[in-house]
């Protein structure tokens, strides 16, 4: 895709399934990857990946609950790479649990990872994105921002918010040449996605019932997400912002 080359890439939660694959798929395309993740030697597993491959790319511990931790670690990414031109929202946690069955304390955390966070990554990068007249974000959602899911009703009222904050982001920022745009994925197997199917009394008929759902077949893969979020950080998106996608096989096929 075009445009893509020697830009700098934030990307949080850059050590875990999706966020890993994206990684890669930055480094393959010539991008500049900050691997953005609470765990160290995950993101520094996958910067090595990218280095390794032939691409640049850094491990960035970061808490992005923690807005002095968000700001520090933009800063060593601007000093180490240069300004954040691409900023990818990929972190995200849950516990699967009705919602009558869970707390206040539980509450806080899932909306201080999956909104909060999101949140002080904006408000660490958008300025500068401003200043310089342009910026592409990405925001990774969920379908059930879309539809609900049962077992995730405040992880999915966090991810509902992330579209609706994306669509106002996006407004905002028009004048800037900054786009925002939302990907929401589908059943994926990720480590989210075993926690659901633990949470399920048979895993097994949980998956074959998603299968028999999803049009195209299958539970989706890391891989099949990058394509995605490319797509919106590069050129060849430039004229598409405030626009939410899902990438789930078909599950769901919103207009």
């Amino acid at each position: 895709m075009r445009g893509l080359k020697d830009k700098v890439v934030v990307l949080t939660g850059g050590g875990g399934g999706i966020g890993s694959a994206t990684c890669r798929r930055f480094g393959d395309a010539g991008a500049k990857v900050a691997v953005f993740d609470l765990d160290l030697a995950a993101a520094e597993r996958v910067a090595g990946e990218i280095t390794a491959a032939g691409g640049q790319a850094i491990a960035v511990a970061c808490d992005i609950t923690d807005r002095a931790a968000v700001d520090s670690a933009v800063a060593q990414t601007v000093e180490q790479l240069g300004p954040v031109d691409i900023l990818v929202n990929n972190a995200g946690w849950d516990v699967f649990r009705p919602f009558v069955k869970t707390d206040a304390a539980l509450w806080d955390r899932i909306i201080a990872i999956n909104l909060v966070g999101v949140l002080n990554m904006h408000h660490a990068i958008l300025p500068s994105m401003a200043e310089r007249r342009a910026g592409r974000i990405v925001n990774i959602a969920s379908d059930a921002a879309r539809n609900g899911s049962s077992g995730e009703a405040v992880y999915a009222a966090c991810k509902g918010g992330i579209v609706a904050f994306s669509k106002t982001i996006a407004r905002e920022h028009s004048r800037h040449g900054i786009t925002v745009n939302v990907v929401c994925p589908g059943p994926t197997q990720t480590a989210l996605f075993e926690d659901y199917k633990q949470g399920a009394g048979n895993p097994e008929k949980l998956v074959q019932a998603f299968e028999r759902a999803i049009p195209l077949g299958r539970i989706g893969t890391p891989e099949d997400l990058p394509g995605a979020v490319l797509f919106f950080a590069s050129d060849d998106a430039a004229y598409i912002t405030g626009q939410v996608l899902s990438v789930s096989g078909g599950l769901t096929m919103n207009g």
